[in-house]
């Protein structure tokens, strides 16, 4: 039995999203699963690939995917049911109009647990927005019309900037045909912080008030200097902010790499890796900090500075881990993936 090919449709916006998602459907003749049929699954990924593997894979189907969805755990969940659906195309619809607003936003949505269907972690609107557009194949903008030329060249080049892979298009009366890009699998280097990370960050569009760059720092975090940085940062200080994300070492918990997760006023860190735990055949993640920053008129240089200040000084460099242990740290405590596993 051939697999049959899923465009997904995802997008902060939700009449939007269903209005695009339902029209794709009709004029491409692709069978459609409203994310209304998925929102009451206790794992709605699961229930896209199950709908769309009863249909017509000549036909092929159209899945508008919830809000409280991650887009990696969309993606790896087509990907373990490849046999009976392929997920060829994520199509995010983007109301230009109200992005920023969208991506600053400060309320965090309960995700259900799959195993129970309780909703249970809960995580930042902003992340889940930022993650479609990163993970994207295509970006339809809607709403366009409203703004003038010079800010939609703007948020075009945002957006360029935080999924540089993904084809940009400015939704209109037709709809354009939708390619298979896929199938999409688990290990994707869409995202433009990973992009900037790899060395291979080359945005379609630009504009002068739009900013990526990338800092590294081998010397740890102090955690209290850090803590007073992201509020200057978060200010506005440096400029807008929109992403940042990347790995980090605080200087009182120097074993452990952490993932540095931002998105508008959303901020995390949160332990990966345990140097005292790895193989002998293994490599460091991270030495120290590497990192990607994308925003809107950000004063790069300053920002980088002020990181470089947040890290250890010399003298608090040579006194040590035993020294550094004593250091006030206002971030919370972490538990290993393999801590709790024991």
């Amino acid at each position: 039995m051939d697999a049959v090919g899923v465009i997904a449709v995802v997008g902060a916006c939700g009449p939007e999203r269903l209005r695009y998602a339902k029209r794709l459907a009709q004029l491409t003749n692709r069978a459609f699963f409203p994310a209304s049929r998925l929102a009451g699954s206790p794992d709605a990924a699961q229930e896209a690939t199950v709908l769309a593997s009863w249909t017509d894979p000549a036909a092929g189907a159209v899945v508008e995917v919830p809000d409280a969805v991650v887009a990696t755990e969309l993606i790896g969940t087509f990907a373990d049911q490849e046999e009976r659906a392929r997920l060829i195309g994520l199509i995010c619809v983007v109301d230009a109009a109200h992005l920023l607003d969208d991506l600053h936003r400060d309320d965090y949505l309960p995700l259900r647990d799959a195993d129970s269907g309780i909703a249970a972690p809960m995580t930042a609107r902003a992340l889940l927005t930022v993650m479609q557009i990163e993970y994207a194949s295509t970006i339809v903008f809607v709403g366009w019309e409203a703004l003038p030329p010079f800010e939609l060249a703007t948020i075009m080049a945002l957006v360029s900037h935080l999924s540089p892979f993904a084809r940009l298009r400015l939704h209109r009366r037709t709809i354009e045909h939708v390619g298979a890009t896929g199938p999409y699998v688990p290990g994707q280097s869409r995202p433009g912080w990973v992009s900037l990370l790899n060395g291979d960050f080359a945005p379609h569009m630009t504009d002068a008030r739009v900013s990526a760059f990338r800092y590294e720092q081998v010397r740890p975090l102090h955690p209290r200097r850090l803590m007073t940085l992201l509020d200057r940062i978060e200010d506005g200080e440096f400029g807008v902010l929109v992403r940042s994300a990347g790995f980090c070492r605080l200087a009182t918990r120097p074993r452990v790499v952490a993932q540095w997760e931002h998105a508008g006023q959303m901020f995390s860190l949160n332990p990966l890796s345990d140097d005292s735990r790895l193989a002998d055949d293994e490599e460091l993640l991270a030495v120290g900090q590497d990192l990607a920053f994308i925003g809107l008129r950000l004063e790069c240089d300053r920002l980088a500075a002020a990181m470089d200040n947040a890290a250890l000084t010399d003298a608090e460099l040579a006194a040590g881990p035993m020294a550094w242990a004593g250091f006030a740290d206002p971030f919370p405590i972490w538990q290993t993936a393999t801590d709790r596993a024991d």
